[in-house]
């Protein structure tokens, strides 16, 4: 049975389906480009660094004082972040709870994109000088914000295209959209945009000039209107919650006090499922920052340039992709909690690794594809394991508190990955942020037993 209170579009009309997908496939724009491989790679660069320190260190990459100012410039981007994460953390656990209330999800959903469009349209302004870098900083940190406020309505209307029965298949569905999305667009940022074909000084086919990193700006405009062209089938053809079926509706404060009502039925009733979305909501953060800090190492420690983490970028997606897919074989037969365990395990080994790989970039190639390959199994085998859970009826709920939930702890990631390298004054050490919370949410998920949620 469909969930309770949801619109859901009839098994043979798979066009609502393909709709709400292409939303992912979009938000690859934001996801691939700009937190991960291209703008925040571009705010690492030595254009923000103070320009006697780059004439001093010339062409030595080691230059202590280069190496501490663009540590510095990458620790302030995880402030950024951080903030960002304790606003979600504030705001959004409300956010699935309400959707379901308010019957406006799609009204929200388009807001919250459209907010995101604006903040990656007004990075074209970031010019490649250090007075930019906290206007850089800042756009980042206001992108995130919306694009998670916008992710609760988006995973909220998940119900809304799929039944109980292929509620795992539309979901991998849209994350698989969202891999090959992102594939798609770096290849054509890459072409037009970032490549050099013959002249140094100038980025893609398009021949975009490279001073103050206009090549990059644009290449990040044009991602803004690829996630607003795709945000917009969403918009038109997912069906919306009938009036009839709406929920009665509660203040903005009073639902903290609904949702406070949840997690104590959880509490009292189906712990197991509580701990898990508690140790999910955790690793989750710890796979985000291993691809949002994943390029800025890249950069800074091993010295790609940006058309080689482009390059890094379009295979990394490619292995998440595959790994994923084999994944749900493994899922249907061991078991969901099997797999984000087993592929939780690896990623913290070869994170750790990271620390002893010297400065080869051929090592980094390789282990780094590897940290790939676990990252698709773990999200995608954490939907398959509440999906399994979830009670008849409730579905919406307990994925839309998987959602905010996730969302909460959004910046742990950041914070201890600007820890390290605040401490430390060096880059390579920030993946040790990333592999305690990984390392945490594995301790967290290894008691969880795989039993029905109930829900009073």
């Amino acid at each position: 049975m469909p969930s309770s209170g949801t619109a859901i579009a009839p098994a043979a009309d798979r066009r609502p389906v393909l709709a709400w997908a292409l939303w992912d496939w979009g938000s690859a724009a934001f996801n691939a480009v700009v937190t991960t491989f291209v703008f925040s790679t571009y705010l690492g660069s030595r254009l923000f660094v103070d320009p006697s320190i780059v004439a001093a260190a010339g062409d030595d990459d080691k230059n202590p004082a280069l190496v501490r100012a663009l540590a510095d410039n990458a620790s302030l981007v995880g402030i950024a972040l951080m903030i960002a994460g304790i606003v979600v953390a504030l705001v959004a656990p409300v956010l699935g709870q309400r959707s379901d209330g308010t019957g406006r999800r799609k009204l929200w959903l388009g807001i919250n994109t459209g907010l995101v469009v604006l903040a990656m349209a007004a990075m074209v302004f970031v010019e490649g000088t250090p007075p930019y870098l906290v206007l850089g900083a800042t756009l980042l940190a206001v992108g995130n914000v919306f694009f998670e406020f916008a992710s609760v309505n988006y995973y909220a209307m998940l119900t809304q295209v799929s039944t109980r029965e292929n509620i795992g298949r539309v979901s991998g569905f849209g994350w698989g959209m969202g891999y090959v999305g992102g594939i798609v667009l770096l290849l054509l940022l890459l072409v037009l945009f970032i490549q050099s074909f013959g002249s140094p000084d100038a980025g893609g086919l398009l021949a975009v000039t490279k001073d103050s990193g206009l090549n990059i700006r644009i290449a990040v405009l044009a991602s803004a209107v690829w996630f607003g062209v795709f945000a917009i089938p969403v918009l038109v053809r997912v069906p919306e919650i009938p009036a009839q079926d709406r929920r009665v509706r509660v203040g903005f404060f009073r639902s903290y006090a609904v949702l406070w009502r949840t997690l104590r039925s959880l509490w009292r009733d189906s712990r197991p499922v509580l701990l898990f979305l508690a140790a999910s909501a955790i690793f989750r953060d710890g796979l985000a920052g291993v691809f949002t800090f994943g390029a800025i190492i890249a950069a800074q420690v091993f010295g790609f340039t940006s058309t080689e983490v482009l390059y890094f970028a379009v295979a990394a997606n490619v292995v998440a992709g595959v790994s994923t897919m084999i994944s749900g074989r493994l899922d249907d037969r061991f078991g969901p909690k099997r797999v984000i365990a087993w592929s939780l395990a690896a990623l913290v080994l070869l994170g750790g690794s990271i620390l002893f790989i010297g400065s080869s970039q051929t090592v980094f190639w390789f282990v780094s594809l590897g940290l790939s390959a676990f990252v698709g199994p773990v999200q995608s085998a954490s939907r398959s394991f509440l999906a399994r859970v979830a009670p008849e009826g409730r579905e919406g709920e307990i994925f839309g508190l998987y959602a905010t939930t996730g969302r909460a702890v959004s910046f742990l990631a950041p914070g201890l990955f600007a820890l390290f390298v605040g401490l430390t004054g060096d880059t390579r050490l920030g993946i040790l942020g990333i592999v305690v919370i990984l390392l945490a949410g594995l301790a967290l998920l290894l008691p969880v037993k795989t039993e029905a949620a109930v829900i009073r």
